[in-house]
């Protein structure tokens, strides 16, 4: 059974950072490409980040310079580190795990909310 856990979500205020965990388990780890994306309520879902199973990442232009995916295969677990956050990020984030022949999986969200 293939599950994706996030973790590391909350309420803080702008100007904050937090890291975002999402631990892998059921799949090949190494050899899958793992993403973030976010949701905001009546907004469609953002890819955010991309890590390869070869290490090179790929970001968003919102969140270019502030945010940083990284992977630990040993772990099972990639991050996504999240600096100088703004109310516009206040989101719900998902984990994807994603490599050719049509499988990818999804995690259950975790909220990260943004607010003075």
């Amino acid at each position: 059974q293939v599950r994706l856990v996030e973790s590391g979500g909350g309420l803080l205020q702008p100007g904050g950072s937090l890291r975002l965990s999402c631990e892998a388990s059921g799949i090949l780890f190494r050899i899958y490409q793992m993403d973030w994306y976010r949701q905001a309520p009546g907004k469609q879902r953002e890819q955010v980040a991309t890590i390869t199973s070869g290490g090179s990442t790929n970001y968003a232009d919102s969140v270019k310079g502030r945010f940083t995916i990284s992977r630990d295969n040993a772990k099972n677990t990639v991050y996504l580190q999240m600096n100088s956050l703004k109310p516009e990020d206040t989101s719900v984030y998902y984990c994807h795990a994603v490599r050719p022949g049509n499988y990818n999986y999804w995690g259950q969200g975790t909220q990260v909310t943004v607010s003075s």
